[in-house]
């Protein structure tokens, strides 16, 4: 893992990465206890030819849990990926990745990890780990009854104030979303995004009372 050689425009994002305090991404932090199964997403940073872009995955609609759902691609920590607490959840977010949307693992320079977090309905502990895509390589869903689509978002769109919105699940729990790329971005992805743009400084100001209902599958 390094930041060196990073394009000018990644730097704020390095930035925080360095700096973003645990409660200032999630008032939900991992069990004190050192409960829930560690897991690793990629948040994968390219340049395409609308600027900045991040990669995205939408889940097959059949899956149990989390189905249809915009995500970063990653999952749960494989004993070869090494110890969780040192470079166990790179080598996860990158196998992950290569799994799910047959990137190429050589083209990406990692260059920081976020604090670990937590996800309470499925109890993942999650460690963002994030990546400078240097060299693209063609992506796509490699296995459909996991995958429905693999996608990039223009980071332009994700701070575009027309394009954002407070999710409102029936629970009663809101939380930022984003509407980009025929989908609703929502949940722990929105959240981390929402907090990246924040603390790198490329949030816009939104309209926070603008909510997307969400039905009771999700």
């Amino acid at each position: 893992m390094s930041p060196e050689g990073l394009p000018g425009w990644l730097e704020p994002v390095l930035r925080a990465a360095e700096t973003v305090e645990p409660l200032q991404l999630s008032r939900f932090l991992p069990p004190s206890d050192g409960g829930g199964r560690q897991s690793a997403v990629l948040i994968l940073f390219g340049e395409g030819e609308h600027g900045p872009e991040l990669l995205l995955m939408e889940r097959a609609g059949s899956l149990r849990s989390h189905a249809g759902q915009p995500a970063f691609p990653g999952g749960a920590l494989d004993p070869e990926d090494g110890d969780p607490a040192t470079d166990g959840p790179l080598r996860a977010a990158l196998r992950e990745a290569q799994e799910e949307t047959g990137l190429e693992p050589g083209g990406v320079q990692l260059f920081g990890v976020l604090p670990k977090l937590y996800i309470p309905v499925s109890g993942f502990v999650v460690t963002p780990v994030l990546g400078w895509w240097r060299d693209p390589s063609p992506v796509g869903a490699v296995d459909p009854n996991e995958t429905a689509r693999v996608f990039t978002v223009p980071v332009a769109d994700l701070t575009d104030p027309a394009n954002r919105a407070t999710a409102l699940h029936p629970s009663g729990h809101k939380g930022p979303a984003f509407l980009v790329e025929s989908t609703l971005v929502w949940g722990f992805t929105a959240g981390v995004i929402d907090r990246l743009l924040h603390y790198a400084g490329w949030e816009r100001p939104w309209d926070r009372t603008k909510q997307v209902p969400l039905d009771r599958r999700a």
